[in-house]
């Protein structure tokens, strides 16, 4: 009798834990994906004109007044300090840099900033950081190498920013004077869970790396 009341007993403990859990998921639905993709800027190998395409289209919602990450891409490159002006108080959050060197792949550098005097120190930031990945072999050393120099002279080597601003700011930031593209993100998309690619002034045609056959220049 005693068994039997402690099945019964323990069966209903199993009903109710059953029911809490149920009623837990009730109330607490879970949570949509936080962003729609994971990346701004044209895939490898996507045609030029599809993605400029693509980036008009990620403007073209109605206003909802909502902020929006968006990847700004330049053509031609320009100084961090130009970067900024042309931005036109629209918020910068990130600067990418590569270094243009003729028939040579130079990496891609972004830095990450807060505010106009961040922006101005972003070139600083950047050769620090490409002193830092200097290669195991001599071509790559020498491309680390001029490229911090002339990152620390401050030269025309920003390609792109990330922003953050309602679309009507986007778009008015689209038809601004070296502005190539703008793509923005849904605007439930979370800084950090996201990369970033522009697209290069060099790349006319399609998205794909170019020639890496030039000799290195001196510094």
């Amino acid at each position: 009798m005693r068994e039997r009341a402690g099945l019964v007993a323990a069966a209903a403990c199993v009903v109710a834990l059953v029911v809490l859990v149920v009623v837990l998921g009730v109330l607490t639905p879970p949570r949509p994906s936080s962003i729609a993709t994971d990346r701004l800027g044209p895939d490898s190998g996507e045609e030029v004109a599809q993605y400029l395409d693509r980036a008009r289209a990620s403007l073209a919602e109605p206003e909802s007044g909502d902020p929006r990450w968006a990847l700004v891409s330049l053509a031609p490159e320009t100084t961090a300090r130009q970067a900024y002006t042309l931005a036109d108080g629209v918020r910068v959050s990130q600067v990418l840099f590569r270094v243009p060197l003729d028939r040579v792949q130079t990496p891609l550098i972004v830095v990450d900033v807060a505010g106009e005097e961040s922006v101005l120190r972003a070139p600083a930031v950047a050769a620090d950081r490409s002193q830092g990945s200097t290669g195991e072999w001599d071509r790559q050393a020498q491309i680390d190498a001029v490229s911090a120099t002339r990152l620390a002279q401050d030269c025309a080597c920003v390609v792109g920013l990330t922003v953050r601003g309602d679309l009507d700011r986007l778009r008015a930031l689209a038809g601004t004077p070296g502005v190539r593209a703008v793509e923005a993100l849904p605007p439930d998309a979370v800084f950090g869970r996201f990369a970033v690619n522009p697209l290069l002034p060099e790349q006319t045609q399609t998205a794909a790396p170019g020639p890496d056959d030039g000799e290195v220049p001196a510094q």
